[in-house]
């Protein structure tokens, strides 16, 4: 498989290698022989917008421009957060709306998602916290947003 689409059952994309990727997607779990950066940019440009798009728009409604969340899709909620500055080759990305808890473990983190599905995140408490604060954000002004309309 060389071709994927992130949707709502998409979980988290993992960086495998310099050239592939893991896919955590619902109760399932593959490889795809993409990186994660042209897995995020090709889902933007599937739902009518590009990668730096998507950033760009999340620094007009946010100001945020350092490791920004995006928003794949506002039709469906889609947002995903960065683990680390997407420059670099072990940034994950991560659904926001998919999200149950997260917990502390050693170094790491361990993120439950709503299916009860775990992922082991090497990521600080404080990293993910603010992560997760500031793709909410974004969550939040989007949702306001499209209530005013």
């Amino acid at each position: 498989m060389n071709d994927y689409e992130i949707n709502e059952k998409t979980l988290a994309i993992v960086p495998f290698s310099n050239y592939k990727s893991i896919i955590y997607e619902s109760h399932d779990c593959f490889i795809l022989e993409k990186p994660v950066s042209k897995i995020m940019d090709s889902s933007c440009k599937y739902y009518g917008s590009t990668f730096e798009g998507r950033q760009k728009g999340t620094a007009f409604l946010t100001g945020i421009r350092y490791k920004a969340p995006i928003i794949i899709s506002e039709e469906n909620n889609i947002i995903f957060f960065p683990t680390s500055s997407p420059r670099l080759k072990e940034c994950a990305w991560i659904s926001l709306n998919n999200i149950k808890k997260y917990y502390d473990k050693e170094t790491k983190m361990l993120i439950e998602f709503m299916n009860k599905e775990t992922l082991e995140i090497d990521i600080s408490s404080n990293i993910l916290r603010n992560q997760i604060f500031r793709a909410s954000m974004l969550d939040s002004v989007i949702r306001k947003r499209s209530i005013n309309r």
